[in-house]
């Protein structure tokens, strides 16, 4: 699974889910044991839980990054083998 960032143990994601037509641009979360699905324009919270404080930064880091991340969306519909991955750890 393509990791796009890594900050604060939180452990950004996006993939294409083998079978599954990807309609709205999402990104996966990891946080230990919570799992949690993000939409990229709105950063509401798709599916899954984390703890307040890892959500606001996850919310936080998305709102920074958007611009990367649709970018990295539209590079994975191209059939392109993973996203880029996003350096910048500011949250």
């Amino acid at each position: 699974m393509p990791e796009i960032s890594r900050f604060l143990g939180i452990i950004i994601t996006m993939y294409a889910e083998a079978g599954e037509r990807h309609n709205v641009p999402h990104f996966h979360v990891r946080y230990g044991e919570h799992k949690a699905t993000f939409e990229i324009e709105s950063g509401d919270l798709m599916v899954g839980y984390l703890p307040k404080s890892q959500m606001r930064l996850v919310e936080a880091w998305a709102e920074l990054h958007r611009a990367e991340l649709k970018a990295d969306w539209a590079m994975l519909l191209s059939g392109q083998a993973h996203a880029r991955y996003i350096y910048d750890y500011r949250v």
